[in-house]
């Protein structure tokens, strides 16, 4: 398991923090005992001079100047942070450059002459973790606001990193933590049985954390929308206006449009704000039932994209009648949440909306015109209660956005119910103890109170290289 590292134990990190290319503003940033000496190397006055004295949390305007050649490199903005009080609980200087590929470079190579070297990607994060700042729900929360892509996933990810999950599983550990402590004292003390209402007291309790557990875990379809968007596939034959209904869904030409069926032969995809939810939108190839290879890898494909799909908008022609071409795409969308959406409105119906009904039986049934946007915004706020299903959007409780809490939710859930089932069946004390420990464990893994190496690598390996 991971130990908090003592500050200060560590070298010297830096990374370029903005994004690499033309810009306004570069931004450097460096964490470590050496932070301060070397900035107090570079930096000097805009006549040339050292600066006396770096104030602590005070923005020093001066040049980047090579101690070996005295070339001046760059005109800066330098923030000194010093320790503990900074992001990683280390001394911490932030450098602001003019944006663009050539000043931040040279800066860069500067400070790593001076003996910093590059930080790994989420390592001024991971040493903020480390060094007891911030726990490691708050941590992923870090990540999970820079990837934010609405203001509701950016609302969710900002509760995390201010500690709404991190609280809530805080007070369901201290609530199993006590409860273990009872039954550790009657163990200690085996001539003191546990009355009848204090016994009842402790499994209420229990079953309080279980019902409290479920509802986090239950909070993860939710929460997972937020973060990583929904996955809507556009199906339906070749020639239906897919990949119209694409860019009339994005408001730009991305996908080619032709009157030639079986133009899409590979999947786009592209993201998209819908009402505050984020939507990743998959125009894929049409379902029929050709003959040439290319066609039967591009049905394949587009089959196997279904099955990952949150949603499917099955799209008709409406100035054609049905063929059992449609009943095959059917086929496909067996198990999904759908809505089936009658397109060309524009064009004379002959589709018999009476069968399509027969066919796809679930409501709505949407009429739009990709072509001029007709029924385009019905169609939106159909994709929009189709997901919420009648729940908030930025609820106020915190909800579980990530895969690997809530298997660590599942995982202490079971342990937990194994604790009752202990009790219920009065199998003895030592096994409910080991079961609610097994129970406190998973818990930890969500705030790191018990993590390994090799998860916490995994979790940082996402974050950007400054973060």
């Amino acid at each position: 398991m991971v130990q908090p590292t003592p500050l200060g134990s560590e070298d010297t990190i830096v990374a370029i923090s903005t994004p690499l290319g033309i810009g306004g503003v570069s931004l450097l940033r460096l964490s470590g005992p050496q932070s301060l000496p070397i900035i107090k190397k570079l930096l000097v006055t805009k006549r040339g001079a050292p600066f006396r004295r770096l104030v602590n949390r005070q923005v020093h305007y001066g040049l980047i100047r090579d101690p070996l050649t005295g070339e001046h490199v760059d005109e800066v903005l330098a923030t000194v942070m010093r320790a503990p009080a900074s992001y990683t609980a280390e001394d911490v200087v932030e450098i602001g450059c003019h944006g663009g590929m050539a000043a931040a470079q040279a800066v860069l190579e500067l400070v790593l002459q001076q003996g910093a070297r590059l930080a790994e990607p989420g390592e001024f994060t991971k040493r903020a973790f480390l060094n007891g700042r911030i726990d490691l729900a708050q941590s992923e929360a870090v990540c999970d606001l820079v990837h934010s892509r609405t203001q509701a996933s950016l609302r969710s990810a900002l509760q995390q990193l201010q500690g709404g999950v991190s609280r809530e599983i805080n007070r369901l550990l201290d609530s199993l933590v006590k409860a273990t402590a009872v039954f550790e004292a009657s163990l200690d003390f085996p001539e003191e049985d546990l009355d009848m209402p204090e016994m009842h007291q402790v499994t209420t309790g229990l079953q309080e954390v279980r019902a409290e557990l479920d509802r986090l875990i239950s909070s993860y379809s939710h929460g997972r929308i937020l973060r990583e968007g929904v996955r809507t596939i556009l199906v339906g034959k070749p020639n239906v206006g897919k990949s119209s209904l694409f860019n009339a869904l994005l408001n730009q030409e991305r996908a080619i449009v032709t009157e030639t069926p079986g133009t899409t032969r590979d999947s786009i995809e592209e993201a998209v704000n819908i009402a505050g939810i984020p939507f990743v939108l998959v125009d894929t190839a049409g379902i029929r039932q050709g003959t040439e290879h290319i066609e039967i890898l591009s049905v394949r494909r587009t089959t196997l994209l279904l099955e990952g799909a949150d949603l499917a908008i099955f799209l008709i022609d409406a100035s054609e009648p049905l063929t059992d071409e449609h009943r095959a795409v059917l086929r496909h969308l067996q198990g999904k949440k759908v809505l089936t959406v009658l397109n060309k409105s524009d064009l004379p119906r002959r589709v018999d909306e009476a069968e399509v009904r027969a066919i796809c039986p679930d409501p709505p049934l949407l009429n739009i015109s990709a072509l001029f946007g007709t029924g385009i915004e019905h169609l939106r706020d159909a994709m929009r209660s189709a997901v919420l299903k009648g729940h908030d959007l930025a609820p106020e409780s915190p909800v579980i956005t990530t895969a690997r809490h809530k298997e660590a939710l599942v995982h202490a859930r079971e342990a937990l119910d194994q604790a009752l089932t202990s009790l219920a069946a009065n199998e003895g004390t030592e096994l409910t103890v080991v079961d609610l420990r097994e129970s406190m464990d998973a818990l930890g893994t969500i705030t790191g109170r018990s993590v390994s190496t090799e998860v916490l690598g995994q979790i940082f390996s996402r974050f950007c290289i400054g973060k």
